[in-house]
């Protein structure tokens, strides 16, 4: 149905279209279009009652209640369940797959960094080869400042404050050990093992002596005598305090050669849990100057600091004869080892239980100042041995050889030669020697024979080439 109205104007020039929508039932629009051609002012009206006489669209349906059917309603929640479902197994496959690749991502990261250290291992490794190549300066360690730095001496007397290199073990830095420094930094480098150690060293459990008591025959006054002295004090040194007395600082033990006084030093050795140092005179004459007083500083040093400990000096006569007017630089150098050893003698403390053994041929070109009480106060003479002495001797040295029933030693023990008991070694030794030169396994009185004079009896012939 036409529903557009036209209306006369008094001037057509200025006729204007409006457009206002109807709405119809049969139209898809909501207001249906109405041209009128009029006025502005005319148009403005229409426009207006139009707005205002317009019915309002229709309001919107209540919404229809659930169909009654209660197992389709069912379904349809348990599809949007599932469907609830399956976003959250999503999310959790998304969380994982983005876990596994920051993971993937670690992972490169921590082989690349491997990498990186193994080269840096590499590189730490050649420089410490570097740094440990030869020519090193020997050094020994003093002691520890901290667990980076420790002082260490040097052969020319000198002590040093040093870096310590990282691979050393701690353990093994003691006191008196031979190190190896760097020749440029004087860093220590490495640990010198102690067949190494030219200066003095502990003898270990180890290394000490097989040679008991029971091996030495006779001399059983000179064994109780360094017993009584040595091993008493360290032993039960509460005798002494009780007593009211000082036990001896130093034995002295001479006589002629091969009477057995470095045997019985190590029997004490053999028979004594403390620590046992052994030295030869001549090791104090060194090159360099002051070397030799140095060492002798270091021997009471290691003593005391390993307490309970025994010094034992052997051939001391070699730093330790009486002072003169020396000559020579030589001659001064000996004389000052030998004040270093008096004042470290005389100097110790008694509590730290140090003993100290001397032993020498030459008893009579001693310096009085150490044969004086308050350094060696106990002399134990190692004379000749005497027939009885002679047989104990004899039955040590035969106790493990096949003798024959014929073989009579009191035979050898009257005999009036003045012998020692390494005399009466070297007569056994020899015997078996003969026996073993004649293929036999039992040793006969003649074998005896050869061997004794083959080491007493001697013809004054043999000796001509030397006068």
């Amino acid at each position: 149905m036409d529903t557009s109205l036209s209306l006369p104007a008094s001037k057509p020039s200025s006729t204007r279209t409006a457009s206002v929508y109807f709405p119809t039932p049969s139209s898809p629009d909501p207001f249906p279009k109405l041209e009128v051609s009029n006025s502005p002012l005319q148009t403005l009206t229409l426009a207006m009652s139009a707005a205002t006489t317009a019915p309002s669209p229709p309001a919107a349906a209540p919404a229809a209640p659930p169909p009654s059917y209660p197992a389709v309603y069912s379904a349809s929640a348990s599809a949007v369940a599932s469907t609830e479902d399956d976003d959250d197994l999503y999310g959790r496959l998304k969380s994982l797959q983005r876990l596994m690749e920051f993971i993937e991502i670690q992972e490169e990261y921590v082989k690349d960094e491997q990498k990186n250290l193994k080269r840096e291992l590499l590189r730490a490794q050649e420089e410490v080869k570097r740094i440990q190549s030869v020519p090193l300066v020997i050094g020994q360690f003093m002691e520890m400042v901290d667990g980076n730095n420790g002082i260490v001496g040097s052969t020319t007397g000198s002590n040093y404050y040093v870096r310590i290199l990282s691979t050393i073990n701690r353990e093994l830095l003691k006191p008196s050990a031979s190190v190896a420094l760097h020749r440029h930094s004087n860093a220590l480098v490495d640990v010198l093992p102690p067949e190494a150690d030219s200066s003095i060293s502990l003898l270990g459990s180890t290394e000490k002596p097989n040679v008991t008591y029971n091996d030495i025959g006779g001399c059983d006054i000179q064994k109780q005598e360094i017993r009584e002295a040595v091993e008493l004090p360290l032993t039960h040194h509460e005798l002494y305090k009780q007593i009211g007395i000082d036990p001896p600082r130093g034995v002295l033990l001479y006589g002629p050669p091969g009477t057995g006084k470095t045997m019985l030093a190590k029997a004490v050795a053999h028979h004594t849990t403390a620590a046992f140092i052994r030295v030869v005179g001549s090791e104090f004459v060194q090159k360099y100057l002051g070397e030799g007083p140095r060492m002798v500083r270091d021997v009471f040093r290691l003593a005391k600091e390993n307490a309970p400990a025994i010094i034992f000096i052997d051939e001391v006569d070699a730093i330790a004869t009486a002072r003169f007017d020396a000559q020579t630089g030589a001659d001064r150098e000996v004389q000052r080892i030998l004040m270093e050893l008096l004042n470290q003698m005389d100097g110790f403390d008694q509590t730290v239980n140090v003993k100290v053994i001397m032993a020498t041929n030459r008893a009579d070109t001693l310096d009085p100042a150490l044969l004086r009480p308050g350094r060696l106060d106990r002399k134990i003479e190692f004379p000749l041995p005497d027939r009885r002495q002679k047989r104990l001797v004899f039955q040590v040295c035969t106790a493990k050889m096949n003798l024959s029933d014929e073989v009579d030693l009191e035979d050898y023990v009257s005999r009036p030669d003045k012998i020692s008991a390494a005399d009466i070694s070297a007569i056994c030794q020899e015997a078996g020697m003969h026996a073993v030169r004649k293929n036999r396994y039992v040793i006969l009185p003649k074998d005896f024979e050869k061997g004794y004079r083959t080491n007493v009896k001697k013809p004054d012939t043999d000796f001509d080439f030397y006068k």
